[in-house]
C-alpha cells in the first residue's frame, strides 16, 4: 500500500472515489470541487494505491481557520473526506490515512486533527473512535424558508 499526494494524473480515479463518498453529488459538480482542491493552498487531497497500483482509498485533508469545536489553536487540519473501497475495509487502510494525516498536520504546525460524520453515519462514528479521535459535539441545523413564493 502506498500513499500519494492527488495530480492531475490521478484526478479520474480520484473523481471516481469521492462519488462513492458522496453519491449525491454529480460528476460535474464533484469535478469542480476537486479541481478546487488541486488549485488550494490550504487544502490537498491523498490517494491509496494497492501493491497492483490500483486506487482503493482517498483523502481531503484542509486546514481550518474557522471554528473548530474544542480547538485549542489555529488552524487545525482537519479530515474533510476519508473513504476505503469495500472490499478493502478492515485491513488498516483507513488508519493508515488518518496517521498520514497526523503527519500532515504536525508538518503544517497544527497540534490537532479533526473531522466530522454526520449523526446517521454510525459506521464512521465508529471509525473515528477506533483511529483514536473522540466525540466533541453533536449539532442539528434547522432552516425555515421566510420568503414568500409568488
Amino acid at each position: 500500500m502506498k500513499i500519494v499526494n492527488v495530480t492531475q494524473n490521478d484526478f479520474n480515479e480520484w473523481l471516481d472515489l469521492a462519488l462513492k463518498l458522496w453519491p449525491d453529488y454529480s460528476s460535474i459538480e464533484m469535478q469542480e470541487i476537486l479541481t478546487e482542491i488541486l488549485d488550494s493552498d490550504r487544502e490537498t487531497a491523498f490517494i491509496v494505491r494497492d501493491d497492483n497500483g490500483k486506487a482503493i482509498a482517498f483523502m481531503n485533508l484542509s486546514l481550518r481557520y474557522e471554528y473548530v469545536p474544542e480547538a485549542t489553536q489555529s488552524p487545525v487540519g482537519y479530515i474533510e473526506g476519508i473513504y476505503v473501497k469495500d472490499e478493502y475495509r478492515d485491513r488498516g487502510v483507513g488508519r493508515a490515512m488518518v496517521e498520514y494525516a497526523e503527519q500532515w498536520a504536525l508538518a503544517q504546525g497544527c497540534i490537532e486533527l479533526a473531522s466530522d460524520a454526520l449523526v446517521e453515519n454510525t459506521a464512521s462514528h465508529e471509525f473515528h473512535t477506533k483511529t483514536g479521535f473522540r466525540e466533541a459535539e453533536r449539532t442539528v441545523f434547522f432552516i425555515k424558508s421566510i420568503a414568500t413564493s409568488a
